[in-house]
């Protein structure tokens, strides 16, 4: 990617809307004067020298590259011509051909980050039309490189799948420390230790398998095997249907995901 990108973000707003516009500037893909940022009710005090309008076809008109990040059910009343433009989608559900038809162009690209954009964090598979060049992927890496890990895919399908999965972001490991967390107080931990404990815990296992080259299932083997403390944990988990919930709750979200493009 060369030369200077004019980005404009449709819910600039928003969480995951303002977390891509700060990791563009601070990668330096974008310059303070070249993002152009919407918002629907009060203009946010944040990202100075940067232009805000409620406007979405005048923001439009000023950017090269126009990133989606609305809810999926607000998105059919955004009424862009974008011809000409790279669409980039952060929305759920909505399929490629809708987003081409709908925004007038023939460059368009679903992704999916999640909320750990906001540290940097953020996984986020994508994947493009046949009107999307090597120039616009460029563009596409940069941006998600620049707010965490990014993959293109083979498929929409495995978008659809990908937004339980990752899109979910930190709302699964959430979904545990807080079961954890819970469960700690009732044994009778006070709340501040309980909530140091289990963060703890989390993030030192995701820097370890960060770190490690032996897949997840392989450290619950060892685990296992030793067949202390943990491995009673384990097997007890996994007897209350543990996989079976994880197994349910990602079909349920890939069901979601496609009745959402569907309605699209």
């Amino acid at each position: 990617m060369s030369g200077s990108l004019r980005l404009g973000i449709i819910g600039g707003a928003g969480w995951l809307g303002g977390a891509i516009a700060a990791s563009a500037l601070e990668a330096g893909i974008v310059s303070p004067g070249d993002l152009s940022m919407s918002y629907r009710r009060s203009k946010p005090e944040r990202f100075s020298g940067s232009f805000w309008t409620m406007d979405n076809q005048e923001l439009a008109d000023r950017s090269d590259v126009i990133i989606l990040s609305v809810r999926p059910e607000d998105w059919p009343a955004i009424s862009v011509d974008a011809k000409g433009k790279l669409v980039i989608s952060v929305m759920a559900g909505i399929r490629l051909a809708a987003l081409c038809h709908h925004h007038k162009t023939e460059r368009a690209v679903r992704t999916l980050p999640n909320a750990a954009a906001e540290v940097l964090k953020s996984y986020t598979p994508w994947i493009a039309s046949s009107g999307v060049d090597e120039d616009d992927r460029a563009i596409i890496r940069a941006v998600f490189n620049a707010c965490g890990v990014q993959d293109e895919v083979a498929s929409e399908r495995d978008i659809d799948y990908l937004t339980g999965l990752t899109g979910s972001g930190p709302a699964f490991p959430a979904l545990l420390a807080a079961a954890m967390m819970d469960d700690a107080v009732n044994h009778g931990l006070a709340a501040d230790v309980a909530r140091r404990a289990v963060l703890t815990l989390l993030t030192g296992t995701g820097r370890l398998l960060e770190q490690r080259e032996e897949c997840p299932n392989d450290i619950v083997r060892t685990f296992v095997d030793y067949r202390g403390t943990t491995a009673a944990a384990i097997e007890e988990m996994r007897a209350a249907g543990f996989d079976a919930a994880i197994s349910k709750g990602l079909a349920a979200a890939f069901i979601k995901s496609v009745s959402m493009g569907d309605a699209s």
